[in-house]
């Protein structure tokens, strides 16, 4: 009986998670802001919103949904996958991105699904001071999987 209870719970969240991914693929964010989706002990991603924000681009987070789904709903190439996800205006912005970079993409629009940076490279916006700064690349990527250099820092 026990294990019947737990399979029906198990099956019940899994239907409103993906109930979840449908009903935030039909509400897109505020245009302008950049939504952030992020864990809520994240340290890096938290200075990276700060980072946004000095910057003075307008950010809400979001702490309160699973970044599988958020990553799964905006097809975040697995290859630059990092600790937080954001969108703005249709665009995805992935990992440490430099408020320059997001500013560009929203004054150049291109015909792009967005960008991002993989991993959490040392001296990118929110990964200042946790070694010596590295050379990174900002990639940009489109709906059918194709990765390129957007920018290099």
């Amino acid at each position: 009986m026990l294990i019947g209870s737990v399979a029906v719970s198990l099956a019940l969240v899994a239907l409103a998670l993906m109930r979840w991914d449908q009903t935030q693929a039909d509400t897109p964010p505020p245009k302008g802001m950049v939504v952030v989706y992020k864990s809520p002990e994240c340290e890096c991603c938290a200075r990276w919103v700060t980072h946004l924000k000095a910057s003075g681009i307008a950010v809400q987070v979001r702490e309160d949904v699973p970044l599988t789904l958020v990553k799964k709903r905006l097809q975040v190439p697995q290859a630059l996958s990092s600790c937080h996800t954001a969108e703005v205006d249709g665009y995805v912005i992935e990992g440490h991105v430099p408020a320059e970079d997001i500013r560009r993409l929203l004054q150049e629009r291109p015909r792009i699904s967005g960008i991002g940076v993989a991993g959490m490279p040392n001296g990118s916006p929110g990964m200042e001071g946790y070694g010596p700064d590295e050379h990174y690349q900002t990639m940009q990527f489109d709906a059918a999987g194709k990765i390129s250099v957007y920018s290099a820092h």
